[in-house]
């Protein structure tokens, strides 16, 4: 993982929830991801209290708790997403909590999972839960609201690991208006102040525009909502836009399809 957010260009995330699709159809689509142009992928497990997230993502979550299954469900796309492409959780604490830090912990590592970010951790709950990932190695990135106090920032820094991750909207996932880029050009460069990890980039990032001009900040953007949406509606569309957002984020590198 520092290897790939080390590279010169800006990196593409792409986040798919777990259980959105069929089993069989999320292995095709993430395939079909990786050759479009992601270069890692964000794997979502679904909650029922998902509180940093819009609609889009809430209905996606929605849809993979009615399949049922759903650690089994994200531990077989994280495997699958894994050999293809770096692979990082994406969590909320109420079933990080529920199936033990731990646990879960040792679970995603041995799925192939490089990382988990627990969106919402709670303060009291970090020392725990970072002791927990790296006993099995998995990386523990932390959200860093644009809010925090610079005495906190570098405590909260301190305790992360693989990427800080900066939204580059203050509103929940999904938001489609315009983004105030200096603002985020001086939180990024506050967190570059505190700490040597990389800086990852995502919420609002709605549309390969504006990720090109949040790209010379940050080290990678993940994208969620956009490519949530056309998998939910219209599967098909789903690498055109990948690759539209890869594009974007580096015009001069060549688009040929990888394998």
């Amino acid at each position: 993982m520092h290897t790939l957010l080390a590279q010169p260009r800006c990196v593409l995330g792409v986040f798919v929830p777990a259980g959105l699709l069929t089993p069989t159809a999320e292995q095709h689509h993430l395939g079909q991801l990786a050759q479009a142009g992601a270069d890692l992928f964000e794997v979502g497990l679904a909650t029922e209290h998902a509180s940093l997230d819009g609609p889009v993502i809430r209905a996606a979550y929605e849809r993979a708790l009615r399949r049922g299954h759903v650690l089994d469900r994200t531990l077989r796309a994280v495997e699958h997403a894994s050999r293809l492409r770096p692979t990082v959780v994406m969590a909320y604490w109420e079933p990080v909590r529920r199936h033990g830090p731990e646990n879960l912990a040792r679970l995603f590592a041995d799925a192939g999972a490089a990382g988990l970010m627990v969106v919402d951790l709670p303060g009291h709950q970090a020392e725990r839960w970072q002791a927990a990932a790296k006993d099995v190695n998995l990386h523990t990135p932390r959200l860093m609201p644009r809010h925090i106090a610079d005495t906190d920032l570098a405590a909260v820094a301190a305790g992360a690991s693989g990427w800080l991750y900066a939204p580059a909207s203050t509103t929940p996932t999904g938001y489609r208006g315009p983004l105030d880029i200096p603002a985020l050009a001086d939180f990024t460069q506050r967190l570059r102040s505190a700490s040597a990890l990389s800086v990852v980039s995502g919420v609002g990032v709605s549309t390969p525009a504006l990720a090109a001009r949040v790209a010379p900040l940050v080290d990678a953007i993940a994208v969620g909502t956009p490519v949530v949406r056309a998998l939910a509606t219209s599967p098909e569309r789903a690498p055109a836009l990948t690759t539209a957002f890869a594009q974007a984020l580096n015009p001069h590198t060549a688009t040929e399809t990888r394998a």
